[in-house]
């Protein structure tokens, strides 16, 4: 099981949102084969993604979804063979954007929600889009995970 912590400092998600977000993680893990571990989400408005977006990685300005993983991606296969206690990373979440594309996108809040989360999350245990091979088996893995959790379009 993964333990989820949650912080939103602003308030930003109401409890049925929380819980969303706790589930899917379950649901992540299980499709993942994921052990014992811990993940951290957090959760903040436009400047604060801008301004981590900006320090982290050079862009200024803001995005959706961060992530912040404990291991790189080639150590990963290493790590799940161990069967320790793993220190997943952080996510870090704008919900204004989250509830901008929604409705850009036309679906539901939930369901962009829950897309940034295993987005997110899939980057910590390894994944990645940048090229057209990975970018497949990233996206379709996600798609996996939100309709195993019937989040669809």
């Amino acid at each position: 099981m993964i333990k989820v912590q949650i912080q939103d400092n602003h308030a930003l998600l109401e409890e049925q949102h929380v819980r969303l977000l706790e589930e899917l993680v379950a649901t992540a893990a299980r499709i993942l084969n994921l052990g014992e571990g811990e993940i951290s989400i957090t959760l903040v408005n436009e400047e604060e993604i801008r301004e981590l977006n900006r320090q982290y990685r050079n862009k200024d300005r803001p995005t959706d979804v961060l992530s912040f993983p404990m291991y790189e991606a080639e150590e990963w296969p290493q790590v799940l063979k161990t069967g320790e206690y793993l220190m997943l990373g952080d996510i870090i979440i704008s919900v204004p954007r989250a509830r901008a594309q929604a409705k850009e996108l036309g679906h539901s809040f939930e369901r962009e929600l829950g897309f940034l989360l295993v987005h997110g999350l899939l980057h910590l245990v390894g994944y990645d889009h940048q090229d057209e091979e990975s970018a497949q088996r990233m996206f379709q893995k996600q798609e996996d995970i939100l309709s195993a959790h019937r989040l669809f379009r």
